[in-house]
């Protein structure tokens, strides 16, 4: 759990000001998150191939809820993605890399 987790779970009232979003939408967005989340990993495990044992691989290094916190972060604020690998512990690109595509509608 990252520390910015860990400082939402303690303060839930300066949500609002870290994600945009209050604590309770929060939740429900991890609540709503966690059931896809499952039921992506079951449509992914069911059409794989695989080459190597379940389990093998790199594991990620943010949990699903602190790269969903790293999104909002940066959605809400903006920050570089130097400052949001630093938040997070993780290197620059990878926080690059957590956060989906966003075209606002520029790209067809």
């Amino acid at each position: 759990m990252s520390l910015l987790l860990e400082y939402i779970e303690k303060h839930p009232k300066e949500t609002k000001r870290l994600a945009g979003i209050n604590y309770q939408q929060l939740q429900q967005l991890f609540t709503q998150a966690e059931v896809r989340h499952h039921q992506k990993q079951v449509e992914i495990e069911s059409a794989k191939f695989r080459l190597n044992s379940k389990g093998a691989g790199c594991k990620p290094k943010l949990s699903w809820r602190d790269q969903m916190l790293l999104t909002l972060v940066y959605l809400s604020q903006f920050h570089t993605f130097q400052y949001l690998g630093i938040e997070f512990g993780v290197s620059e690109s990878t926080a690059h890399n957590i956060l989906p595509p966003l075209n606002f509608g520029l790209i067809e």
